[in-house]
């Protein structure tokens, strides 16, 4: 908690601009504390792909979504001081950035994790408590109450940081703990706003730095057998393998959390709406996967039996082990970004409202409320998902040079395209033999099996169902 400071106490510090002005001294701090609360939400996009326990991931993306909020809620803060929103954008100290870069060019993502959650988050929390001493507790109470909740948030990271070191010992480098104490010795251990003789840019964009190019998954999640072809062929007309894909489905979104952890490390001179709006998604993604994963524990399932591969399973998986891949890439262009929020906003989560609704009203109908609340939820969720995609494609395609129009027309034939295509492959799969020998279809059986055990479906009369659209 922060400490609560008497009027009269020796060490307050008076907001008085010693140049005059109609700014108090504050809002020079809180110009930094916004840079350092947006570096934290980079610096752990930048290394959130090497986390490859689950829970882990969980964690880090709802951090991701509180340091958005967080950030929000300084700029709130800010333009109520006069300059109003002048004040949002106002340069910073490049000492700053040279501080946060450091913390970035880590050795490893676990000197990484270090370097954010011990050095960057203890010296901001630090930073709040210094002025919250100082400062007048009734004259700047807004500011307080902010500090205060921004240190709640502090602590709640700092715990899952402190679990995560039980769980994974690790000595820091000693080379690289020097050079961050050196950095942010330079920036004056942030104990007061620094003359800006020249301006901070977002951390990273100064550095060669490169992201994990394939997230990294749990070990032993490889997936069992090729048992997802008999779910595909069974999609249409049978109610039990619906429920056995949605499950299994959603659980597979945590591959898009991980994905946007690129897309917001790419997105340093993005308005910061965007940003929030990403970030928001990515939380929610990352709800999907757990979702989808909570339910198949329901049923007694977890992601051994079902596996965690990547959506794209053609391309190798970098589940963690021997074989475990570190290979690394730059952010994403304005033209990759543009593609990559076009597919999932105007293709995949457009095209997907039919099926979705469609389950939800057959659970309900054969009694499996909790698979319909699942699919509830995330209906509402991804409604919000596709007004993001409206929102933010027209000014990607400015940037890229492309019709601000172009993907609304574009969606409703890639739409029709990849349906055509998923129909054919799903009408092949229905063909595909079903040989009590084969252990793939075993397997298959085996889970439907375990989930009609623990909660099985009352009988009901069902139309034929759409197909899935991809």
């Amino acid at each position: 908690m922060l400490p609560s400071n008497a009027p009269d106490s020796p060490t307050r510090l008076v907001q008085v601009p010693a140049e005059g002005g109609k700014k108090p001294d504050v809002v020079r701090r809180l110009a930094e504390w916004q840079y350092l609360e947006r570096s934290f939400h980079r610096l752990i996009c930048a290394w959130g792909r090497w986390l490859p326990e689950w829970e882990d991931k969980v964690e880090l993306s709802r951090h991701v979504w509180e340091q958005a909020e967080a950030v929000s809620r300084i700029r709130k803060r800010l333009a109520e001081f006069p300059g109003t929103h002048h004040n949002v954008d106002a340069p910073v100290s490049v000492r700053l950035q040279e501080w946060v870069d450091t913390v970035l060019q880590a050795p490893t993502w676990h000197d990484a994790f270090d370097g954010i959650y011990r050095e960057v988050l203890e010296a901001i929390v630090r930073a709040y408590v210094r002025y919250a001493e100082a400062a007048h507790a009734v004259h700047d109470a807004p500011t307080l109450a902010l500090l205060r909740d921004l240190v709640r948030m502090k602590d709640q990271q700092r715990r899952w940081y402190r679990d995560l070191r039980r769980r994974r010992p690790h000595a820091t480098d000693s080379d690289y703990a020097d050079r961050v104490g050196r950095a942010l010795a330079r920036a004056g251990g942030l104990a007061s706003p620094l003359d800006v003789d020249e301006p901070a840019r977002p951390v990273g964009t100064a550095t060669a730095f490169q992201v994990l190019a394939r997230a990294r998954h749990p070990r032993g999640t490889e997936p069992p057998c090729r048992w997802t072809p008999f779910l595909d062929g069974d999609f249409a007309h049978d109610l039990e393998a619906r429920r056995l894909f949605w499950c299994y489905g959603y659980m597979l979104e945590m591959n898009l959390a991980e994905d946007q952890l690129l897309w917001l490390f790419s997105a340093s001179d993005l308005p910061w709406d965007f940003v929030c709006d990403v970030s928001r998604h990515l939380w929610d993604e990352s709800r999907h996967g757990d979702s989808g994963r909570s339910r198949l524990m329901d049923f007694g399932l977890d992601l051994a039996d079902v596996g965690y591969p990547y959506y794209d399973d053609h391309l190798p998986a970098n589940f963690e082990g021997p074989d475990q891949h570190e290979m690394t890439r730059p952010p994403l262009t304005e033209t990759e970004l543009y593609e990559q929020i076009f597919t999932i906003g105007m293709v995949a989560e457009t095209g997907h409202f039919t099926v979705k609704r469609e389950a939800y009203d057959d659970f309900r109908a054969a009694g499996d409320l909790e698979s319909a609340e699942m699919m509830l939820f995330d209906i509402v969720d991804e409604t919000a998902h596709v007004q993001y995609a409206h929102r933010w494609l027209p000014l990607l395609a400015e940037r890229c040079g492309r019709p601000a129009d172009e993907f609304r027309e574009r969606g409703v034939s890639e739409r029709l395209a990849h349906a055509e295509a998923a129909a054919d492959r799903q009408r092949r799969a229905s063909e595909l033999v079903r040989d009590p020998a084969d252990p793939a279809f075993r397997h298959y059986q085996g889970l439907l099996a375990r989930m009609r055990e623990r909660v099985p479906l009352k009988p009901v009369e069902l139309p034929q169902r759409s197909y899935l659209p991809m």
